[in-house]
């Protein structure tokens, strides 16, 4: 029993019980699950499963019924503003009246950080994120990938205990999605970020997370190997993996 206790203590993210209706049509169905510090769970499935749904129950976005514990605190009735979660979109949603400079500093002067802290951290975050040379520039000015380097700083710059990415390359083409993912993995693993990343691509599932969930019908599966998560007809991988040997 002990020992049962102490591996629960070491989740960072632990959901309980969660549950979401829209009507008479449940989205979340009694999801219970845990994430420790410092990974990235790849939650695949196809539009409408509710993997929308419960990323924004995670950040406040959404009621649902349920317990949220983030570093052992119940944050399920917090605000979003208070529970120290970033959600990022498929699309940046930049501030259009802000260059980059200012869109990435934009969390830092909102908490009131000092003037020269916020000058430091900000041009350490565009130099990671390849950006120095367009910090003056106006959103209208950049390309789709740059859009989202752009709002992945602004996320970052201000620390957030959790990460939760909805489809967030999804709208981006080949080249630059692999770019963002790269980007994304060297960036995570610099920082320790704790992230949910969901996305309805096998193989970005595969290159993103390091556990790995299947939602189907408002129900979430979670994998701690990859081999357990492959060999799981659902996914997909064991078919694609077929495919490519008739070649």
């Amino acid at each position: 029993v002990w020992y049962f206790v102490l591996f629960l203590a070491m989740y960072f993210l632990e959901l309980k019980n969660i549950k979401k209706s829209f009507g008479a049509t449940r989205v979340l169905n009694d999801l219970s699950f845990g994430l420790e510090a410092r990974q990235t769970l790849a939650v695949l499935g196809r539009s409408g499963c509710g993997k929308t749904t419960l990323l924004k129950v995670i950040a406040g976005l959404l009621d649902g019924e349920g317990e949220i514990l983030l570093e052992k605190s119940d944050i399920s009735h917090w605000p979003p503003q208070q529970r120290g979660i970033v959600y990022i979109y498929q699309e940046p949603l930049l501030f259009p009246h802000l260059n980059v400079f200012e869109n990435v500093a934009f969390g830092l002067r909102l908490r009131k950080n000092p003037t020269e802290q916020v000058k430091t951290r900000t041009d350490a975050m565009l130099m990671d994120l390849g950006l120095s040379d367009h910090a003056q520039k106006m959103p209208t000015e950049l390309s789709g990938g740059q859009k989202q380097r752009v709002a992945f700083g602004r996320a970052l710059i201000i620390q957030p205990k959790l990460l939760l990415l909805d489809e967030p390359f999804g709208a981006l083409d080949v080249e630059t999605r692999g770019q963002m993912q790269q980007l994304y993995q060297q960036v995570a693993a610099a920082q320790g970020i704790t992230s949910i990343f969901v996305t309805h691509d096998l193989k970005e599932s595969l290159l993103m997370g390091n556990r790995w969930g299947y939602m189907e019908n408002g129900h979430l599966d979670i994998f701690d190997h990859v081999e357990a998560f492959s060999s799981d007809p659902r996914t997909g991988v064991r078919s694609e993996i077929d495919f490519w040997k008739k070649y």
